[in-house]
């Protein structure tokens, strides 16, 4: 219900504006000067004269048509190259704008391929030095296995130099038995 009140205030208000808006038009009109050939005419006396004063005022404003008409034509002929001279330039500035878009975009493309190129050559790098670790530790580990082999190796070469033949071995353990008897 308060909605319907506030509407109808709305549009009286609205109305009485446009009222007053057309009220102060009407009284601060002005009106043109009063033009010296209205009310110019007299009427002549005799008929032909009327015609060929009729015809005159005929011709004249033909005259004053077709001077209108042709001045007219001077005027849409310059609107219509002016406005083919302004889309002409729209269209030239068009084409420049979408041309350097169109260079901005391809260094821009340019420049992302430079840095994928960049980070392909830094991830191969990074790929090789671990290959390199990675050989490095192969090696070093295969290094130390050849030690241990061959520190395995000498300690068996020096232990077997400690070794007794099947014949000795009864000789041998008797002499120890002997001095450990005499200990």
């Amino acid at each position: 219900m308060p909605n319907a009140f506030f509407r109808s205030s709305l549009r009286s208000f609205a109305t009485s504006a446009r009222a007053s808006h057309h009220n102060h038009h009407h009284k601060n009109h002005k009106f043109l000067s009063p033009n010296s050939f209205l009310g110019s005419w007299e009427a002549p006396t005799d008929p032909k004269e009327a015609e060929a004063k009729l015809a005159r005022v005929r011709r004249e404003y033909a005259k004053q048509v077709k001077e209108v008409r042709k001045e007219y034509i001077r005027e849409m002929e310059a609107m219509k190259i002016e406005k083919q001279q302004k889309d002409e330039a729209h269209r030239e500035a068009l084409r420049v704008a979408n041309e350097e878009r169109k260079k901005l975009k391809a260094q821009a493309a340019q420049l992302r391929a430079q840095e994928r190129d960049i980070a392909q050559q830094q991830f191969r790098q990074i790929l090789m030095k671990e290959r390199e670790e990675k050989l490095e530790n192969w090696r070093m580990k295969v290094k130390m296995h050849e030690g241990k082999k061959t520190e395995k190796k000498e300690l068996l070469r020096q232990q077997s130099s400690a070794w007794i033949n099947e014949g000795d071995l009864e000789k041998r353990v008797v002499e120890s038995m002997v001095e450990v008897m005499y200990l």
